[in-house]
């Protein structure tokens, strides 16, 4: 006797018939499934263009007022006077004597002039090395002799978020300077200055030595200054440089910039 044959409900049935056919159940759905992924539809394209336009154009517009903001960070230089005939510009390493005024933009109040300092002297410091703020440092590159110029120095160039309470700066300060270049020469610490400083070449600069460098500097100049001004000049070169105390400025304490040629 044939033994009996299983009951079959109807779930047991749409089973026996998937497997009879081969096919595991929930196998037609899957299919579906991946052809959804595989196939986006035309709705699905559309919104990821659209996605994609967003973010480039978004993109562009950032860089753009990224680009803006840095240039409102940049010195502005506006030339008011430039002699016919520049012999020389200004670089960095330069010695500059120069006049100026500062200004803060905010309300035109003045808070530095260099004709009140130093019994109104022409201002003497070498270009580029942070002996004045940078923005001056980047606005007197390229100057002739002679040369005026006005400019103006965001605080990023200038003191910054903290300012500059001795000097009435307040924080964030944009600044303007009203430039006057009387004369630009070889820088005090280049190799070759120092070699012409040192007369007798024993490798160290005496005072003699200097005072007829900054004499023959001064002629060369061609404006009339008094003694005291240049003996002033010259205490103040061994004040500042003089670090041993010895009476000589050796070519470690002359150069800042550490040439192994000295």
């Amino acid at each position: 006797m044939a033994p009996p044959r299983p009951f079959v409900t109807p779930d047991n049935a749409c089973h026996a018939s998937e497997l009879a056919a081969g096919q595991p159940r929930g196998a037609s759905d899957t299919r579906e499934e991946r052809g959804v992924l595989l196939e986006p539809t035309p709705e699905t394209m559309h919104f990821l263009f659209r996605l994609i336009v967003f973010f480039y154009l978004w993109g562009l517009f950032t860089a753009q007022r990224q680009k803006i903001e840095v240039n409102t960070e940049e010195v502005k230089i506006e030339v008011l006077h430039r002699p016919e005939n520049c012999s020389k510009m200004s670089k960095k390493g330069d010695l500059l004597n120069a006049h100026y005024d500062g200004y803060l933009a905010k309300d035109g109040s003045k808070f530095y002039c260099s004709r009140t300092q130093n019994e109104g002297h022409p201002k003497w410091f070498v270009l580029g090395v942070g002996q004045v703020i940078k923005g001056l440092d980047i606005a007197m590159m390229d100057m002739c002799p002679g040369e005026k110029r006005k400019v103006v120095i965001p605080p990023s160039f200038a003191y910054g978020k903290e300012g500059y309470a001795e000097g009435k700066i307040p924080p964030d300060a944009t600044l303007i300077f009203e430039i006057e270049l009387y004369a630009v020469t070889k820088g005090p610490r280049s190799i070759e200055t120092f070699k012409q400083i040192d007369t007798d070449n024993d490798r160290q600069l005496s005072k003699a030595e200097i005072n007829l460098y900054l004499q023959r500097d001064f002629e060369k100049d061609k404006k009339p200054r008094d003694k005291s001004y240049q003996d002033a000049v010259l205490e103040d070169i061994f004040k500042k440089n003089d670090r041993d105390g010895d009476g000589f400025i050796s070519p470690k304490e002359y150069n800042v910039y550490q040439h192994d040629e000295l």
